[in-house]
């Protein structure tokens, strides 16, 4: 239940806070006076769309806060989790709307909007005062029975079924695209293929030909260099050998009397070994060194040819080779198209059966819960004041010749018809509500009967049902009293009053005899305040209460007699 509301600087509201009773809560007041205006911060705590026009002149931010205390519900707990909210009740829902954008918070803990709309949804039902045109529309009437609840199962199954063959279905589309692709572009890809396996490429050749290139580049200077280094040995002016072999004696001598010198000439030997060595190095490597002009030559045309293949395909040498083995891959894919597309076809004709199944049992659960559903909404209906009233939810299949699956021939109900049905995510089946409010009339599309107050009650019959099924926390009506007057508003209240026994009911009216069955009632009003207007709600006690319902029967002019029947209205009410 919403324990308490509490709003600031939204619309007229300067600053206001009410606490919510148990069971029937009605707000009444003079049409422009504000009830409106609390509904639109509810909804906006539920994470509906907030505009900045809300915002009070001169404030800065517009703030909407509700305390609502739940039962525990494991949908709710489990989301609470997911999005690492603390879990206490009751829960604290926050909007904060400003110039800039708006912020929400659950036990304030910042959350998107979707996050709150989701947790809103789960803690209370807001029905405004347009919503019950919704059951007008026939697209809306799937998802009315499926709220009802005894179909989720296998809708979880079906949805499962058809996730898989539309997967399926896009691969099949995607690839007999690309085999019209492939099919204009096979000339190109089979030249393109033959040039690339012409060109033998290889990952890191360019990398080895300018290897390649600078050795036999600069044979000349290696030769020269590596038999300068050769001969250093051999040099008329300069013997590095016999010098390094001189210091090598000279040290040992100095080594036998002062031996701080045996470091260096350890030093010296291995720097000797170790020129040595490179002087043998180089005389070798003068052997190696290749003077081949023609090789060069040949280098720097495939060097050319290299560069001429990656300039026309506009990649380098590594994404040719990644390109040579993908169009290799779909000219392959092109002459075997038949193979895939016999695969592909199998694998969606084994689907169809498992589809044509979860289908069959979820249309089968529909139409029992249907038939369940309109029982308990002529049930509601009776008590509303339509006792002959007959509701009918036809299920009927989706058919269509290029449907998803065959129905078998013990379910087809109209051998006139295409055998093939349609699927959408949410299931196989056309759902529409019919309905007869008289005795002796055939059930009629909801969208023709002409009656808003019969539309009215039965979406409260629709809701009543549904809160019971579903043990939602609070309900919320915005003038569900619409088109509805005298012996039918007392039916209604008495309706919601039944109701808020399975649940909390805030309900604006301007009904006294929805008014009278009220558990708490406020009114809400305008006033001045300094050179301003704003909205306030009071909380009436019995004899505020008394004359409230008086002025809704009466007006302004409110005499002993209006009194006196408010009391026994009242009285009455709150016997039933």
């Amino acid at each position: 239940m919403i324990r308490s509301l509490y709003i600031k600087d939204f619309a007229l509201i300067d600053e206001l806070e009410v606490e919510f009773g148990d069971g029937l809560n009605i707000l009444t007041g003079q049409t422009g006076a504000g009830k409106s205006i609390i509904i639109g911060a509810l909804n906006m705590i539920l994470g509906e769309r907030a505009d900045t026009e809300v915002i009070r002149q001169g404030s800065n931010k517009a703030i909407a806060e509700a305390t609502i205390a739940h039962n525990n519900d494991p949908v709710l707990l489990m989301a609470l989790q997911e999005n690492d909210i603390e879990q206490p009740s009751p829960i604290i829902l926050r909007r904060e709307i400003r110039e800039n954008g708006s912020r929400a918070f659950i036990n304030d803990s910042p959350v998107t909007i979707g996050v709150l709309k989701f947790i809103g949804d789960l803690l209370v039902d807001l029905h405004g005062q347009y919503d019950h045109q919704l059951l007008l529309k026939e697209e809306h009437h799937l998802g009315v029975l499926d709220q009802f609840g005894h179909t989720q199962q296998q809708l979880t199954v079906y949805r499962t079924a058809y996730q898989k063959m539309k997967e399926l279905r896009q691969e099949k589309r995607q690839l007999l695209k690309r085999e019209q692709e492939l099919l204009e572009k096979t000339e190109l890809y089979r030249f393109q293929l033959q040039e690339l396996k012409k060109a033998r490429l290889q990952a890191d050749e360019e990398e080895q030909i300018q290897a390649e290139m600078q050795l036999l580049d600069n044979a000349e200077i290696l030769d020269q260099k590596a038999q300068w280094i050769s001969e250093l040995g051999e040099s008329d002016d300069v013997d590095v050998a016999g010098l390094l072999n001189k210091l090598k004696l000279t040290l040992e001598d100095i080594a036998r009397i002062e031996p701080e010198f045996d470091q260096y000439l350890s030093e010296v030997n291995a720097a000797r070994v170790s020129i040595i060595e490179t002087m043998h190095f180089a005389e070798q490597y003068r052997n190696r060194i290749e003077f081949n002009p023609s090789r060069l030559e040949e280098l720097r045309q495939r060097q050319a040819e290299l560069n001429r293949i990656q300039k026309k395909y506009s990649r380098d040498i590594s994404s040719l080779i990644e390109y040579e083995r993908t169009i290799a891959e779909e000219l392959s894919l092109s002459e075997n198209f038949d193979l895939a597309l016999e695969r592909i076809d199998q694998l969606i004709a084994k689907h169809e059966v498992l589809l044509g199944e979860a289908a069959i049992e979820l249309h089968n659960a529909r139409r029992s819960t249907g038939d369940q559903l309109a029982h308990s909404i002529e049930i509601e209906l009776a008590q509303l004041g339509i006792p002959h009233a007959r509701l009918q939810v036809q299920v009927n299949w989706l058919y269509n010749t290029n449907g998803w699956f065959g129905l078998p021939k013990q379910e087809q109900t109209d051998s006139a018809r295409t055998e093939r049905v349609e699927c959408t995510e949410s299931g196989a089946d056309d759902v529409v509500f019919y309905l007869s409010t008289n005795k002796g009339e055939l059930p009629k599309a909801l969208a023709k009967i002409a009656s808003g107050g019969e539309i009215s009650r039965v979406m409260l019959a629709l809701k009543s049902v549904l809160a019971k099924e579903q043990h939602l926390p609070v309900m919320i009506f915005d003038e569900i009293d619409t088109g509805i007057s005298g012996e039918v508003s007392e039916k209604v209240g008495q309706s919601m009053r039944s109701l808020a026994q399975h649940c909390q009911i805030i309900a604006i009216t301007h009904q006294p005899q929805i008014a009278s069955q009220a558990h708490v009632h406020y009114k809400v009003y305008k006033s001045e305040k300094g050179e301003r207007t704003v909205s306030t709600i009071l909380r009436l006690e019995d004899q505020e209460h008394i004359r409230e319902v008086a002025s809704l029967m009466s007006g302004a002019q409110i005499t002993e007699a209006t009194l006196q029947s408010a009391r026994e209205l009242i009285a009455h009410n709150q016997q039933s």
